[in-house]
């Protein structure tokens, strides 16, 4: 006689609901979202899920949600109020844009001990100091849109805030700093392919998240996380000169951070990426679904896709593995060393750019600048 099935508890519910739109989702928290967030928070997700928005717009807004939702709790003792008052949002900015000198001398200045205590201990807070106005002004925007979607009005546009934003900033001013201290160029990807040199499931998956995410222009490590055996299509084999053939590969992108609508954006992977790939693929028995994924204690590869940190963690790995320093280098190193690498070898930047999918000629030329100018005349004027 089977067992009558007991009743899930609401934070039990949440998870499964979570776990129907855990592609488009960091889903590496799940349980602790599902503590998190409300029945109502996970009902706007999955109404936006259905509307079509973007996969990575939807991970930076339940990862901001779920941020907001934990800050609410330390700071206030209770879930957010939906629509949030004006005081709260000023608390909110008090809380994460304060002066270090001052808070030095006065400890009621800036976030309670006993807030930051309580979101470090959840790991929502690691660094040390004020926020980046950036991230502040992100999430507030966030907490807009979010707002909005439930029908809502807020006070995200009233005066008090946008100056107590203005003033904060100016009081506590914070150097911008580069999201990978060095670029990911050709050698140092050398180095961290030979700390992948057996053919065990982790080295063959580990290959070839690197070739792939450096080949395919530098992917963003959302993109290689959230990678589907169904956006991959054979293409017709590159002729070299001396008679061999390239296997090629399509990845499908489809609507990434710069494309919007139904544009779909398509990069190529060509050669040793595409024998990486494919050597992961069949070690690891995957012919639909998430490309890149867990591997269990015991060798067993799971059924759900890496979160994007968890790309970040094995990057870091490698680059510690190679002998470097892990501090120095990030997964956006991998898409910074493409161009880097790039300008490097004389590819011209237009051709550089169809592969990385840059929309900006700026951004992706400073890449090139920096690459270019040491070696330039304009630095040898008393050479």
């Amino acid at each position: 006689m089977a067992k009558p099935k007991t009743s899930l508890t609401a934070v039990e519910r949440r998870a499964e609901e979570l776990d129907t739109i855990a592609a488009v989702l960091p889903m590496e928290r799940r349980d602790e979202l599902a503590e998190l967030l409300t029945d109502q928070d996970v009902e706007t997700l999955r109404h936006l899920v259905n509307q079509g928005m973007g996969d990575n717009t939807l991970r930076a807004l339940t990862s901001d949600l779920s941020y907001l939702e934990a800050w609410g709790l330390a700071a206030t003792g209770k879930s957010l109020p939906w629509p949030a008052p004006e005081a709260l949002l000023l608390k909110f900015v008090a809380h994460h844009l304060w002066d270090p000198e001052k808070r030095a001398a006065d400890r009621d200045h800036g976030i309670p001990a006993e807030v930051d205590q309580n979101l470090r201990s959840q790991g929502f807070l690691k660094s040390v100091g004020p926020h980046a106005p950036a991230t502040v002004r992100r999430r507030l925007a966030n907490w807009s849109t979010l707002t909005k979607w439930r029908g809502l009005d807020g006070a995200f546009a009233s005066p008090a805030l946008k100056s107590a934003i203005r003033l904060a900033i100016r009081a506590a001013p914070r150097q911008r700093l580069r999201k990978s201290a060095k670029a990911v160029t050709g050698d140092v990807l050398a180095r961290l392919l030979s700390t992948c040199a057996t053919d065990s499931l982790r080295d063959l998956r580990d290959r070839a998240i690197l070739m792939v995410a450096f080949a395919s222009g530098g992917r963003r490590r959302s993109e290689i996380a959230g990678l589907r055996r169904e956006q991959l299509t054979v293409e017709p084999p590159i002729p070299v000169e001396n008679g061999a053939l390239l296997p090629s590969l399509a990845i499908h992108l489809g609507r990434t951070k710069t494309t919007s609508g139904e544009q779909d954006d398509i990069v190529y992977l060509t050669g040793r990426p595409v024998e990486a790939l494919n050597a992961w693929m069949v070690a690891a028995k995957i012919d639909s679904g998430s490309v890149f994924r867990a591997i269990g204690r015991w060798g067993t590869v799971s059924k759900r896709a890496l979160d994007p940190q968890s790309v970040n963690a094995i990057i870091k790995q490698r680059v510690e593995m190679a002998g470097l320093e892990p501090g120095e280098f990030s997964a956006h190193g991998l898409r910074s060393g493409y161009l880097t690498e790039a300008a490097n070898r004389g590819i011209p930047l237009p051709e550089a750019m169809e592969q990385s999918r840059h929309r900006s000629v700026q951004q992706a030329s400073s890449y090139y600048n920096s690459a270019t100018r040491r070696e330039g005349q304009a630095s040898r004027l008393l050479g």
